[in-house]
């Protein structure tokens, strides 16, 4: 993937007058390319660094698109209703609406930062049983509970319209608990 990227970078670099760090979107992704002073014509390709930019929230929604009710009860025991579009995740729902869900490892199921508590055990029903893979990372969250799911693993759809999940007091990101 990388090569690809940097091969449409260096081909970008060639055809305008980029700026020592440059934000393209090439293939699909938004990265970061870094051209320093030791660039020179003859190696464009020799040395590009990227990496991918972060941007929560940034997914452009439908307004009118289909949605779901859900209650966020942040940390500080204010509860924040917002629309969930169908199909996304608890952990881009709280994102896009500025509530404070880490997720840390961006949905990828390496963390337990997205750690949600499904506060009514009718909802927590009418959800998937838990994989492996989540099942291991809820075992390192904080404050686990019997109604426990991480929000990256939880859609919205219509059976969950009004669902309420409380966000723990703290969350356990690689050994270090925040606050």
């Amino acid at each position: 993937m990388f090569g690809r990227l940097a091969r449409s970078a260096s081909a970008a670099v060639k055809q305008s007058s980029m700026s020592d760090v440059e934000c393209l979107r090439v293939g699909g992704w938004q990265s970061l390319v870094s051209l320093g002073s030791w660039w020179s014509s003859d190696a464009r390709t020799a040395g590009i660094h990227t990496s991918p930019v972060p941007q929560h929230g940034s997914k452009e929604v439908d307004p009118n698109a289909p949605s779901i009710q859900v209650t966020f009860v942040e940390r500080d025991g204010q509860e924040r209703q917002v629309r969930a579009p169908m199909g996304q995740s608890l952990l881009e729902v709280a994102h896009s609406n500025d509530i404070d869900l880490e997720g840390a490892c961006e949905g990828s199921l390496a963390c337990s930062t997205c750690h949600v508590i499904v506060e009514d055990q009718a909802y927590y029903d009418k959800l998937d049983e838990p994989d492996d893979d989540e099942n291991d990372m809820l075992d390192l969250a904080f404050g686990l509970t019997e109604t426990s799911r991480l929000g990256c693993q939880i859609k919205a759809c219509k059976e969950l319209d009004h669902l309420k999940v409380k966000i723990p007091s703290a969350s356990r990101n690689i050994g270090k608990e925040v606050a």
